[in-house]
């Protein structure tokens, strides 16, 4: 199975210098990290939240769990700058919305903010490797990417939104 011609052409157009990986189906970053034999800090889960009536995209590495407040926070200080109002309830977006709204498949939604048309917020913790293994849309595939092209090119909020899995 290769990825959506949507995301490969996005990458090319945006001249990204990636590796497609091809692997067994995983339907986690963690498994992905596992299957792949590489650092679950260097592969990124992509949760789609809902904030009140809008929807953002949170990246954290595979290891980590996402503390939602932590989360609500980090995008409400963004918004006190330029003036909106804070944003009261934050959880995970519904599946139904996703299959109708996102490219790929859901568990593994693409994480670039052009394409998906959300706010990308990215937790410090999974920016500090020099490679970042992304979901591609496919259960089989990954994108690996540099870590400081992706900085530069979907300009993540960051902030430090993960906690240690229990």
């Amino acid at each position: 199975m290769t990825i959506s011609k949507k995301v490969t052409g996005y990458l090319d157009k945006n001249k990204y210098k990636y590796e497609l990986i091809d692997h067994k189906t995983t339907y986690t970053a963690w498994d992905t990290a596992q299957t792949e034999k590489v650092k679950p800090q260097e592969v990124a889960k992509a949760l789609v939240m809902k904030v009140d009536n809008d929807y953002v995209l949170a990246l954290i590495s595979s290891n980590r769990n996402l503390d939602k407040q932590k989360l609500l926070k980090t995008i409400n200080a963004g918004r006190k700058k330029t003036g909106e109002r804070n944003y009261k309830k934050i959880d995970f977006a519904k599946e139904a919305w996703m299959k109708k709204s996102l490219p790929g498949k859901v568990g593994a939604t693409p994480p670039f903010r052009e394409l998906l048309k959300l706010d990308l917020f990215a937790d410090s913790l999974l920016l500090k490797g020099k490679k970042i293994y992304l979901g591609s849309g496919e259960y089989t595939n990954s994108i690996r990417i540099n870590t400081s092209q992706y900085l530069k090119l979907e300009k993540p909020v960051k902030g430090s939104f993960s906690k240690s899995k229990k």
